[in-house]
Parts: structure tokens; C-alpha cells; sequence
């Protein structure tokens, strides 16, 4: 009975031992596939060193407000300004060979001082090169630059993967050269995928206009920007570009571009040296669940057209403020991220269809894009008005008041909002003191008058969602619901 006890045991340990090493992926001969990746790979990872001149010292920066409000005061004469040699360092990977010329890939923000300074280019061999930039984008923050390599130079390709077939918990492989100044050159660090279609990230004042992060926890570290992540097969899946830390290292939380998105700017770079982005022509405005339900629509999906700008595809196309896009060029556009995206990357001149909702009506729209470029009037009296009867615990003011003179607010019709009370529906809603009022439930609010209509009607309609059309003090269009229950 003992002996028929330790053969159990020893059989669900091995069948435990089993099962734990299939979680980890190991090849035939027990080992890592991720051995091979990184033999196949590494050397087509470069170190990249970014040499420029900073100046410092020299005038002070009152010394012009001095000198015009006392003008005859003797002053020392200030220093001339000094400079001294600055450096940024990252990571970069060899994309494409035409004869002796090596193209790369970074990022904007490791390459954009090169275009003042020296870039100097080291391989896996060592070798240096001094490179020059073919092409940068600061708004996917995707660099190329280039290198001519001696004869003879033995050259690695990372081949160019599919992004769009990610799933989360997928294998990734990052490689690069963090913490350059360390010379800890081509490191290789392994996690997961933790998310894809990340956006609305702020990494400073240069943050990406165009974001659609694949998110990862392999290691990623300051100089490991423009690295590649790489997924099981050896495959380039993204650029690595930032994490988000509370101590400057990495934390688990890093963000890479996906492929997909980089393929079309670098093939952009390399045969104009920019990018060419197609134009739609409107203020696109993310939906929520309050917009949702004031509009009645299914789900919390798709982008609220806030605005329509005159003479644009948009215009000429019959989109109309107020549409909800669903679908552009066949693509789902979940969100205001994906949709520019799907609509900066749609073929120029071509007719592509919008799948919108109108009035609670689908309905398809045809539309020709363009090439992007880079660079009613009220006469009432009662416009001077105050509406001084809160309603959401809102008040405001006419156009031709004084909140709106003192405030340099310039509009032909609506009101403008001079105070919004403590924890009232308004303060817990995304209406701000200086908006103007354009729209109260898709009516056009002239003036005051026309105001305290429509707040009247809105009042009695009993609905529980209020939706303003507003014009921010920045100058963006933007649709706010108010929840009239909170």
C-alpha cells in the first residue's frame, strides 16, 4: 500500500514538473527561444550618440528691462553668452540597405538635435559612423537617418512584423542601450505584452500628436529609445519610445510604436524626407457615457463631430456637426485617437465611405481627402443682459456684456458662462467660466433671450441629461453633456 502511495506522489510530482516548464517557452534542447531571436537580431541594433552646442551665462534675462526703464544708469557690460558640448544618447535598427547607404530607425527626440550637431553612429562590431538625418516626425516621434558604411561592412536587417496581430499577453523582447553612458550596449530585456492602443499620453510638452502606444513590461530605460521590441519570431513589432516612472527608471511600464504605424512614416522619410498625412476637415470629440445616453446611442464607441470646418472634404462630403462617425474607410474608430490616425494614414484623392449616425439614423457618406497641410449675427437689446437665475448652477452673461469685453470674447451668437456654483451639475461637468454657450439640445442659442428659452424647455423636458455645444476660451468646439441628477 505504501509502495502504490509514493508511485501517486511521484506521479503527480512529475506531472506537475511537466505542466510548470510548458508555462515557459523552451525549445527541443531546453533552451530559451528568445537565444535565437537575439543571435538573429542584435546586431542590427545600433548605440546612437547626439553631439550639440548649448549656450550659457552671458546677459541676464532682466537686463533689457532695466535698460528701458533706467536708460542712463551705467551698467557692467555683460559677458557674451558661453557654450558647451551637450550629448543625447539612444538606441536605433537597421530597416533597410541600398548599396553602401544604411538606413535607421529612432525616435524624433533622440535624432531632432542632430540636425545642429553630430550624429555618430556605433555598430556591433564598433565600428563609428557619422550619420545624417534622412527625415524626422515629430508627431509620431519616429526618426530616420542614415549611414555609408566602408566596403565591406557586414550589415543586419531586423525584418518589419505585423502590429496589428498583437494580443495581450504576447511575448515581447526589447533591445537596447539604456542608461548610455554606462556602455551597456544592446541589452536585452523580456515581458509581455501589456496593452495595445494606448493614447492621450503626455510625456511633455513635444508629446506625439498621433498615439496608439503598444504598452509592454519588458524593461525599457532612458536610452533605450528607438530600440526595437521584437515579438517571439525574431519580428520588429514596435519602436521604443517612453515609460511612464515616478523615479526616472523603468517600472514595468513602458511604451513602445506599433510597426504598423512606423512602416508608413519611415517609407514617407526615406523617399520625400517627410511625411504626407491626409485632411478631413472637422473637431473631432471623444464620446462618453453621458453623451451616450443624451444621444441615445448604443454604445460608447465612435467620434462626435464637434465641429465642421468651411471648404474641406468634411464640408463637401455632407458631414455635419453633430454626426457620430463610426466606421471611416471601413475601420472601426473606437475612439479620437484611432479615428486620426485611420484618417492621417487613408489614401489622398481616393472616395472612401463614413458609416455615421444622424438623428439616430445610420448612414453612408462618401469622401475625398486631401493632403494635409503643415502649416448670425444678434442685434437684440436683451444681449447685455445677466441671466441671474441659476439653472446647473450656471450663470451667464450676453456677448455684449461687460464679462465678455473684459475677457476679449468675440462671438456673433450664444452666451457666455461668468459663474459656475460649488457642487452643482455644471462644476461636476466639463463646462468651464468663459465657454460660450452655443447650443442647448442642438438648438442655436442667439442671446439671452433665446438662453432662457431653451433652458426653460429643457427644464420641462425632464430629461436627465442636458447637451451644450460650447466654444472654449482656447478656441476648440466641443460638445458637453451635464448631468442634471448630480
Amino acid at each position: 500500500m505504501k509502495r502504490i502511495f509514493i508511485l501517486i506522489v511521484l506521479q503527480a510530482l512529475l506531472f506537475i514538473t511537466a505542466n510548470l516548464f510548458a508555462q515557459y517557452p523552451v525549445n527541443n534542447d531546453g533552451k530559451s527561444p528568445f537565444v535565437q531571436v537575439v543571435k538573429d537580431i542584435r546586431e542590427s541594433v545600433v548605440n546612437i550618440k547626439v553631439e550639440y552646442e548649448v549656450e550659457f551665462g552671458g546677459a541676464s534675462q532682466f537686463d533689457d528691462f532695466f535698460k528701458y526703464f533706467f536708460p542712463d544708469q551705467n551698467r557692467v557690460p555683460q559677458s557674451k553668452p558661453k557654450k558647451r558640448t551637450s550629448a543625447n544618447m539612444g538606441s536605433g535598427f537597421i530597416f533597410k540597405q541600398k548599396g553602401r547607404e544604411v538606413f535607421i530607425i529612432t525616435n524624433n527626440h533622440v535624432a531632432e538635435k542632430g540636425k545642429k550637431g553630430e550624429i555618430t553612429v556605433t555598430l556591433a562590431d564598433k565600428a563609428k559612423y557619422i550619420a545624417e538625418i534622412v527625415g524626422l516626425d515629430s508627431e509620431t516621434d519616429l526618426a530616420v537617418i542614415k549611414i555609408t558604411v566602408d566596403k565591406g561592412e557586414k550589415i543586419t536587417i531586423a525584418p518589419l512584423g505585423d502590429s496589428d496581430s498583437l494580443e495581450i499577453g504576447d511575448w515581447a523582447i526589447a533591445i537596447g542601450n539604456p542608461f548610455g553612458q554606462l556602455s551597456l550596449e544592446r541589452t536585452v530585456t523580456v515581458g509581455v505584452i501589456s496593452a495595445t492602443g494606448r493614447a492621450n499620453l503626455h510625456f511633455g510638452a513635444d508629446s506625439p500628436i498621433y498615439q496608439d502606444y503598444i504598452q509592454t513590461d519588458a524593461a525599457i530605460n532612458p536610452g533605450n529609445s528607438g530600440g526595437p521590441l521584437l515579438n517571439i519570431h525574431g519580428e520588429v513589432i514596435g519602436v521604443n519610445a517612453a515609460i511612464t516612472s515616478t523615479s526616472g527608471g523603468n517600472v514595468g511600464i513602458g511604451f513602445a510604436i506599433p510597426v504598423n504605424i512606423t512602416k508608413k512614416v519611415v517609407n514617407d522619410l526615406v523617399e520625400s524626407g517627410k511625411v504626407q498625412r491626409a485632411y478631413l476637415g472637422i473637431l473631432p470629440q471623444e464620446i462618453d457615457s453621458d453623451i451616450q445616453k443624451s444621444m441615445k446611442l448604443e454604445k460608447v464607441a465612435g467620434v462626435l463631430v464637434a465641429k465642421v470646418e468651411k471648404d474641406t472634404p468634411a464640408q463637401k462630403s455632407g458631414l455635419k456637426k453633430g454626426d457620430v462617425i463610426l466606421k471611416f474607410n471601413n475601420k472601426e474608430v473606437p475612439n479620437v485617437a484611432k479615428f486620426r490616425l485611420v484618417v492621417a494614414n487613408t489614401p489622398i484623392g481616393q472616395s472612401v465611405p463614413m458609416k455615421v449616425i444622424r438623428n439616430k439614423k445610420e448612414k453612408t457618406l462618401y469622401v475625398k481627402l486631401i493632403t494635409r497641410s503643415n502649416d448670425l449675427a444678434s442685434t437684440d437689446s436683451n444681449d447685455q443682459m445677466i441671466e441671474e437665475e441659476e439653472w446647473l448652477g450656471i450663470n451667464v452673461e450676453g456677448l455684449k456684456g461687460d464679462f465678455a469685453k473684459n475677457n476679449d470674447i468675440n462671438e456673433d451668437h450664444g452666451v457666455v458662462i461668468m459663474k459656475i456654483s460649488n457642487d452643482s451639475p455644471a462644476e461636476k461637468s466639463d463646462l468651464q467660466i468663459g465657454d460660450i454657450i452655443l447650443e442647448i439640445n442642438n438648438h442655436v442659442v442667439k442671446n439671452i433671450s433665446s438662453y432662457q428659452k431653451f433652458a426653460k424647455e429643457a427644464k420641462s423636458s425632464k430629461e436627465s441629461i442636458i447637451l451644450f455645444y460650447v466654444k472654449s476660451r482656447n478656441g476648440n468646439f466641443r460638445f458637453v453633456p451635464v448631468n442634471v441628477d448630480n
